[in-house]
């Protein structure tokens, strides 16, 4: 059993912005971040934005000197960005926020008031969509008691639902011990542009991390349907297939591990064959798709399903405004955690 750390004196934690783009909502990320007591410094890294983000960056600094701006000359994905800001913190501890994303305010001190017994602590995140970021406070409850991540049980919780809202624990954004990943040699992995969270998280509880999650304490993410984790390219599912393939070579895995490790490979490689169908009915027309389709017989299923469910969404009328719903919880009620020890 891990013995329970005194927190330090002072402000110990690094934030870290990977942007692209994001003129319109990196002000609000910077600020809120600004205005947490434990933060040390907030690195924003700008992945080439063809806008201002860059000074709309700058122009959220509150004079302290913590905020520090990276500029990419090419754009190089959220993984190299992250990376980037990586090698230039200080700080013992790392934080991830989106730049479309933002903190309320005693987000990071509910959070490290749990006991330091882990490498990384992540609380549920607040989803919200558009007027109803006003109402997101009210599901802050603080961390209550920290439930333990096994490897198993991460990579199943990043299994999505039919039916559901999407749940995946990948979209948790935890503080990080910077120390434990300088041990382990842990990085962003680069081939992925989307995904890259779930993989850092995977090769860390692999690793040995003790990897905790509480009740809300304040991170708000906002829902847009065009946002990049929304949006599934067939080379950014086929890099996981490989990242899942990849860890599948490994020895020493749990045989719990395993078997959830497969099951997320087999559920992203139908996502890819899909993705491959309709690649090929838009560049070689409906029999070169049909043929694509003959070499995916496991995937013909999850195909059907989801090209039902596109049919019915343009068929269906459009939400009104005033239908918009309240903020929810990314996970609720998780069943598959246990307590941290």
């Amino acid at each position: 059993m891990r013995s329970v750390q005194a927190p330090p004196v002072g402000p110990d934690v690094c934030v870290i912005i990977a942007a692209r783009n994001a003129e319109a909502t990196i002000a609000t990320a910077v600020a809120s971040a600004l205005r947490q007591p434990e933060v040390a410094e907030v690195i924003v890294v700008d992945d080439a934005s063809e806008d201002r983000t860059s000074a709309a960056a700058e122009a959220a600094g509150d004079g302290s000197g913590r905020l520090k701006l990276l500029r990419l000359t090419r754009n190089a994905g959220p993984a190299a960005a992250r990376n980037a800001a990586l090698a230039a913190a200080t700080s013992p501890l790392l934080c991830i926020l989106d730049a479309d994303d933002y903190f309320l305010d005693g987000r990071l001190g509910r959070l490290l008031a749990a006991p330091r017994t882990w490498d990384l602590i992540a609380d549920d995140i607040v989803m919200v969509r558009g007027s109803a970021a006003a109402a997101a406070a009210g599901l802050v409850t603080g961390p209550g008691q920290p439930q333990r991540l096994s490897l198993a049980a991460f990579v199943s919780g990043n299994i999505g639902r039919a039916g559901a809202h999407r749940r995946e624990l990948g979209f948790l954004k935890p503080i990080m011990r910077r120390a434990f990943l300088q041990r382990r040699g842990l990085r962003y992995n680069e081939c992925l542009r989307l995904g890259e969270d779930y993989a850092l998280y995977v090769e860390a509880l692999a690793a040995g991390a003790v990897f905790v999650v509480t009740a809300p304490c304040g991170y708000v993410a906002i829902e847009r349907s065009d946002s990049l984790s929304a949006q599934h390219r067939t080379e950014d599912l086929g890099a996981i297939v490989a990242f899942d393939e990849g860890m599948l070579a490994r020895s020493g895995l749990e045989p719990g591990a395993r078997h959830a490790l497969r099951a997320h490979r087999d559920a992203t490689m139908r996502k890819w064959q899909h993705r491959r169908v309709l690649d090929r009915r838009r560049t070689h027309g409906y029999a070169a798709a049909l043929g694509e389709l003959l070499h995916a017989p496991r995937a013909w299923r999850h195909i059907a399903s989801e090209t039902l469910k596109a049919k019915a969404t343009r068929l269906l009328p459009t939400r009104l405004p005033d239908e918009e719903p309240g903020p929810r919880l990314l996970l609720g009620q998780v069943q598959s955690l246990r307590p941290a020890r």
